[in-house]
């Protein structure tokens, strides 16, 4: 049952979701799933088993809360078959919860007060609304706590209110309302407009719910959150209300307005409330989720960004009264040496500035040059732009954020004990030129910087799906078995921190892994954990060629049969093109192996070891723009996406401030998403449409029409 509702939620076959499953529980990572068991899944990717692992959760989740409701109501005798069967058969929590209601334990409800003193026969002959003299009646039931016959009507009238707002008809078809012309309205507390200051455009709005953008809902739940702005969600007008009373109210007597009142007092003290409630925690998850997945889309740009390999980098942490911190680091990213320079203003050393960097340069021959883009970032690039080197240096512009999380972290210092702050910060500057990704793995994700709102949204759900992002990137890359840092094999497919620690101590200690069946030498590495990370890590110059590419090595045996086959080594069947075009591979197809499989060892070999990064491009920003006075509206520029949410993208200009192409700016024709025409880090061009000097804010456009 489980296996269909999640197919149909996906949107693949029960059989798919059946094998998937299987593997999951027998411990297989989604990227090793996804990679390297096509056949199973019928060549599902890590966007489909990640859903159908999610579904799985929630429905376990689900089915266990069935199994304390049935449990619950069995126990106070009134599980009839009927119920039973409608519980088993719902897989909607909204409505399971529906269902249990009138037996969920209460409080003390003023309905369960009502009961307790005998009040329920006479709301039952009330409900019936034949009764011409009500209060003649309730009489009867003036005794004990009850000390007036209003006093009994109210009871009984209570009586009915809980029954009307515990019917699952009712909530359903009030749920309806909610989420069909649900509005929701924000109004600034009185008396704290100052303090809201951030949260203007809210001060009086109102919107309908399902046409509220996740950035702007969890905006308007962080001013409630900080006592600034009052929120409410409800369908306008009086049709919630008219549509129970029509439903509830029969008759013409007076005890028609007895369940008149009582449908009334049902709607608006408790189920409009608890529906609000619902409403409201509903939507939040669903900007929650939007917003997550933007970020998760933002951070898996940014890790995928192109290295520049494995080349001889300096890397230059700007700064004018400190000076400028310059490391220079060989081709694995080890630091050799370190010094600071004072080219700017106030020291403004800058003829003793150049000379020493050229000298650096030559001594350590340095192949690139890595600029960090904080403060004194442009006047450092310029400087360096205007020397004339021995041999060529490429001068590139690198993005800081996170870096001084990076330096000031327990890692960090664990890095480099003998060191300050800001020789890490340089060195986590050079090295993100050199592989972001392998750097970027060191800080948490969230300190990356790009996303909105990120500590507004759900922490568990958000950690979940930063770390499944890095995770993907990590094994679509592949991981240098060699020169990976602890931090960055923890995430290759079903290692963790504890065991990539244990492979980094084997190295320290035995020298660098000659093949991946070394691995098993490793304390703690199991067959299971073999085979779950082993495709991913690669030995650059190994005894086997196969251990620097993508293929299984489950799979070693059926390459070595194609070479054997054609009378040559492995080595050769990598060299040589001619060769590989004569292999027939529906030989070769066997009842584990398909043909999705085969084409991916061909690919394989094809280019071991190939890197699906791309390469790093120039860039260089106008050098007329230095702060937001230089710049004029109208003036075109050059600029690169630094982060991009639900309503635009930002674009850092050059200067401090970052400016907003607004969604309506981003193209001529009309998207509905940023991410459908930008990237991060990708490199645009852009023109100033309007400047606000008081707030700081540039707005830019990248239509080609104006």
């Amino acid at each position: 049952m489980i296996e269909q509702l999640i197919a149909t939620a996906v949107g693949v076959n029960p059989q798919q979701v059946k094998r998937t499953l299987e593997l999951l529980n027998e411990g297989a990572t989604v990227p090793f799933i996804s990679r390297y068991r096509k056949e199973a899944t019928g060549g599902l990717d890590e966007v489909k088993i990640e859903a159908i692992q999610s579904h799985y959760e929630k429905l376990t989740e689900l089915a266990k809360r069935k199994e304390t409701i049935l449990h619950t109501i069995e126990e106070q005798g009134k599980l009839t078959p009927a119920l039973k069967q409608r519980i088993e058969e719902t897989w909607d929590a909204a409505t399971l919860e529906d269902l249990y209601l009138p037996f969920k334990p209460k409080r003390r409800t003023r309905a369960e007060m009502a009961r307790q003193r005998g009040l329920e026969p006479l709301s039952m002959l009330l409900m019936l609304q034949r009764e011409p003299q009500p209060e003649k009646v309730a009489k009867a039931y003036v005794k004990g706590e009850v000390k007036s016959v209003e006093e009994a009507l109210q009871g009984a009238r209570d009586i009915i209110a809980e029954q009307v707002s515990e019917d699952e008809q009712s909530r359903q078809q009030v749920r309806n309302a909610f989420a069909r012309q649900g509005v929701l309205a924000a109004k600034v507390v009185k008396g704290k407009e100052a303090e809201a200051a951030n949260y203007r455009d809210y001060f009086d709005c109102q919107m309908p719910l399902k046409r509220c953008s996740s950035h702007r809902l969890l905006a308007i739940r962080r001013g409630e959150a900080e006592g600034v702005l009052k929120v409410s969600i409800a369908p306008e007008g009086e049709e919630c209300l008219q549509r129970l009373q029509r439903r509830y109210v029969r008759g013409t007597g007076a005890c028609r307005q007895q369940v008149m009142e009582a449908v009334e007092d049902a709607y608006k003290r408790l189920l409009k409330p608890s529906l609000e409630n619902e409403m409201a925690a509903l939507s939040k998850q669903q900007a929650d989720d939007e917003a997550i997945e933007l970020f998760a889309r933002n951070l898996r740009q940014l890790l995928l960004a192109p290295p520049v390999g494995q080349l001889r980098v300096m890397g230059i942490d700007p700064g004018f009264r400190t000076g400028c911190k310059v490391v220079c680091l060989d081709a694995q990213g080890n630091l050799l040496h370190n010094e600071n320079i004072y080219p700017h203003p106030p020291v403004n050393k800058e003829k003793e500035a150049a000379a020493r960097l050229m000298q650096m340069i030559e001594a350590y021959r340095i192949d690139a040059i890595a600029i960090g883009n904080g403060t004194a970032g442009r006047e450092t690039e310029d400087f360096i732009r205007r020397l004339t080197f021995h041999h060529p240096v490429r001068v590139y512009v690198v993005s800081e954020q996170g870096a001084s999380i990076y330096s000031a972290s327990a890692l960090a210092r664990s890095e480099f004990p003998d060191y300050d702050v800001t020789v890490r910060g340089a060195v986590s500057i050079a090295r993100r030129l050199m592989d972001p990704l392998a750097e970027l793995v060191k800080i948490d994700p969230k300190s990356i910087g790009v996303g909105q709102y990120q500590h507004d949204v759900d922490q568990t759900k958000l950690k979940r799906a930063l770390d499944s992002t890095v995770e993907s990137c990590v094994n679509l890359v592949g991981v240098n078995l060699n020169t990976a840092s602890s931090q960055l094999l923890a995430y290759v497919s079903g290692l963790g921190p504890v065991l990539a620690q244990k492979i980094v101590d084997y190295r320290k200690e035995h020298g660098a892994f000659r093949s991946r069946k070394e691995l098993m030498e490793v304390p703690r590495m199991g067959a299971k954990t073999f085979e779950q990370c082993a495709g991913f890590l690669r030995i650059d110059k190994g005894d086997n060629p196969l251990d620097n590419t993508a293929v299984h090595p489950e799979r070693y045996g059926l390459v070595e049969r194609m070479a054997h086959d054609l009378g040559c080594t492995i080595g050769q069947l990598i060299a040589d093109r001619e060769l590989r075009k004569r292999i027939d591979l529906k030989r070769y197809c066997s009842g584990e192996v398909g043909m999705p499989t085969l084409q991916d060892i061909m690919q394989e070999l094809e280019k071991p070891g190939r890197d699906p990064r791309g390469e790093v491009s120039d860039f260089t920003f106008d050098e007329h723009v230095r702060t937001l006075d230089d710049l004029k509206v109208g003036m075109e520029l050059p600029g690169i996406v630094n982060n991009i949410t639900d309503f635009g993208a930002f674009v850092d200009i050059g200067i401090k401030e970052s400016g907003l192409v607004h969604l309506s700016q981003l193209a001529d024709r009309y998207i509905k998403h940023p991410s459908e025409v930008v990237s991060i880090h990708q490199q645009v061009r852009v023109k100033v449409v309007g400047i606000d000097h008081e707030r700081k804010r540039i707005a830019l456009s990248m239509k080609t029409h104006h």
